[in-house]
């Protein structure tokens, strides 16, 4: 079975649970598992890196491309 066949029988499976505590869990679990992919993904920057988003940021605002935050 295929990815997208195993999430519309579990999608399927999950819409015929009664109990509340068993969705609370599945949200649960998914939640953490969504952080602990997050997690595992990001890498910091080295100091390279960091200095050339500077430097981009800065010549990005004299050239004018640039959004106001103000409402």
């Amino acid at each position: 079975m295929d990815l997208e066949a195993r999430k519309i029988s579990f999608v399927q499976e999950f819409l015929r649970l009664e109990n509340e505590e068993i969705v609370t869990g599945l949200e649960n679990l998914l939640h953490e598992k969504k952080v602990e992919l997050l997690d595992s993904e990001m890498k910091p920057m080295n100091i390279d890196q960091f200095n050339n988003e500077i430097d981009q940021s800065i010549n990005d605002a004299f050239q004018g491309r640039i959004v106001s935050a103000k409402i």
